[in-house]
């Protein structure tokens, strides 16, 4: 899965709970039954998974372009150095 593919997924995953989240309720509230709006949300949890989880194909449309070896190894990852702390010194002297 791409990085725009991610963004998808998590697009579609967060529209779908809430989808099913407002049908359970107002179907739960309509029918004056827990039971049935919890098992509308379940399925509705279990189909986002489904839809949202696997790697699908839609999901793959820009892929990454990645370095051959040879070319990564001419140009190699520059590395990173760590912030170095400085120390305040005071300039009052102890007599």
């Amino acid at each position: 899965m791409d990085w725009e593919g991610q963004k998808l997924s998590e697009h579609l995953m967060q529209i779908m709970l809430v989808m099913f989240a407002v049908v359970a309720f107002s179907t739960g509230y309509m029918m004056d039954s827990f039971r049935n709006m919890l098992l509308i949300y379940a399925g509705g949890t279990v189909l986002t998974m489904l839809i949202t989880v696997p790697d699908w194909p839609f999901f793959n449309h820009h892929p990454l372009n990645w370095l051959a070896s040879k070319e990564a190894d001419l140009n190699p990852k520059p590395k990173i150095q760590p912030p170095t702390l400085k120390r305040k010194t005071s300039k009052t002297s102890i007599k």
